[in-house]
């Protein structure tokens, strides 16, 4: 439990407009410009304490909270922390369009999660049917929003929503992002513990996508640097890739990574509401449309900015061992990106 005092300190740090979630750029609420933010999928696993997180952030003045059911509680609930945000619970496909209108960021965990002995591939087409009739809406009544798409299989549904704007004439190749960030928690997380090194002061990017040998954690550029051994990179990078599995095996059946997925969430949120607002160098890894493979989504660090996308940053220096794991991983990438682009035409 919480010291009175860690509260204390907690609620007057709110209260100020610093940033709990990011650490690195603090801001006063004076100046700061209304922003709506969307949940979609608000009263799962994820969604609850994803939007507890949105509405600890001074940055947002508006929450509204959907899901097919249970939202207005999850609402009433969160309503009640006096913070800045004005939250409203909507629930039903018959008030989906009024969740969205106005949107500047939409957040997307919906779906089922994983359980044990499923594999992401296994979520695909409940996951994807849900992706699609919420990318639909969303084209239509806030086509210009800024889409986080949590809802795994990531590698496929950000090209099943590419697709579907596509088809409704709104896409906007810079206003869409699959948020891979809990990759990067773990990385550094898993990095700073072996490294033996602040973990608050840890970057590691990770780059390609967001399942299994798909993830590439760039621990040859992590910094600050710790001297690991090629067996040790080798570990933590294996670790970071099966992250979830992790998670779903200790919870033995009752839930998979929901506390971790809305804590990268709401940092990826937090990036795209200071990019919008003009805040300079916001640099989150994201899996965006790319050039800097062949492949037509990639995640690498991305510049965030008032219109989304900035610059699609490149990969850096790679180690011997990161060049053969970029060139194993690209199979199973590109037919994960396939299979949602077919799902998304069929």
């Amino acid at each position: 439990m919480m010291k009175p005092s860690t509260l204390r300190s907690l609620h007057s740090a709110l209260s100020r407009g610093s940033s709990i979630l990011g650490g690195r750029r603090g801001y006063g609420t004076g100046s700061v410009p209304d922003r709506k933010v969307a949940v979609l999928g608000a009263a799962g696993g994820i969604g609850q304490p994803l939007s507890l997180l949105m509405k600890l952030n001074p940055l947002v003045s508006s929450l509204s909270l959907y899901d097919i059911g249970g939202t207005p509680g999850v609402a009433a609930d969160v309503s009640h922390i006096n913070t800045r945000s004005q939250v409203v619970g909507y629930q039903g496909e018959e008030e989906l369009g009024k969740a969205l209108e106005g949107s500047d960021v939409v957040i997307i965990p919906a779906g089922v999660p994983r359980k044990p002995g499923m594999t992401r591939d296994d979520l695909f087409n409940i996951n994807a049917g849900i992706v699609k009739s919420l990318c639909i809406a969303i084209s239509k009544y806030c086509p210009n929003a800024l889409i986080n798409m949590i809802s795994n299989p990531v590698n496929s549904t950000v090209p099943i929503a590419a697709e579907v704007f596509k088809k409704a004439g709104t896409y906007d190749e810079k206003r869409l992002f699959g948020v891979t960030t809990l990759d990067v928690v773990r990385a550094k997380t898993f990095y700073a513990g072996k490294g033996k090194v602040p973990v608050a002061e840890v970057n590691v990017p990770v780059v390609g996508g967001h399942a299994g040998i798909t993830i590439l954690p760039l621990f040859s550029q992590a910094t600050p640097k710790a001297n690991l051994s090629d067996d040790e990179i080798s570990a933590l990078t294996k670790r970071t890739q099966e992250g979830g599995t992790e998670v779903v095996e200790a919870k033995a059946g009752k839930g998979s990574a929901t506390l971790s997925m809305a804590y990268a969430g709401a940092i990826f949120a937090d990036a795209c509401l200071k990019g919008l607002n003009g805040v300079p160098d916001v640099v989150e890894c994201s899996f965006v449309q790319s050039n800097i493979t062949e492949l037509p989504f990639f995640a690498s660090k991305v510049r965030l900015g008032k219109n989304g996308v900035e610059e699609v940053l490149g990969l850096g220096p790679l180690s011997d061992y990161e060049k053969q794991g970029l060139e194993s991983l690209k199979p199973e990438l590109k037919a994960s990106i396939e299979k949602g682009v077919k799902f998304a035409n069929q």
